[in-house]
């Protein structure tokens, strides 16, 4: 009887380069890209962060966080606060300014509320997957 063998699979870790570049990915839209001179990338995809985001705004949407009162649990908060949060630097802004949070029953009366909820949804999300391209492009993984 012979012993089969396991393919020991070896992984090398990701340089702190590609961990910088996903952190600056998240931060700025198109930044992470940008550093890896992949301007093309940079263009469309950080472009699409910030047009839906700016769109979800003008829309009237409604950015998520803890401390949002909208009639349901904190914990019904959580994972579109994280999606909102996906959009770095153009969440942070917002939070400090405190734009786009505030309760407003005018604002969700508009026919587009719904609409900018879900641009601005997507932003965030777009985002993380723009920051997992940029960090698999620095760390030698894809092309």
């Amino acid at each position: 009887m012979v012993k089969s063998e396991k393919a020991i699979e070896r992984v090398e870790p990701a340089p702190p380069m590609a961990w910088a570049t996903a952190a600056a990915a998240w931060l700025v839209p198109g930044l992470g890209h940008l550093m890896l001179r992949r301007w093309g990338r940079a263009a469309l995809m950080g472009g699409a962060v910030w047009v839906c985001f700016f769109l979800g705004m003008l829309m009237g949407g409604h950015m998520f966080s803890l401390s949002t009162g909208q009639g349901s649990s904190t914990l019904l908060q959580v994972p579109p606060m994280i999606a909102n949060l996906g959009s770095g630097l153009l969440y942070l802004v917002c939070w400090v300014l405190d734009i786009g949070f505030a309760d407003d029953l005018v604002q969700a009366a508009r026919a587009t509320y719904e609409y900018g909820n879900t641009f601005l949804l997507i932003a965030g999300l777009l985002n993380y997957l723009n920051m997992l391209d940029a960090f698999d492009i620095a760390a030698g993984r894809k092309p």
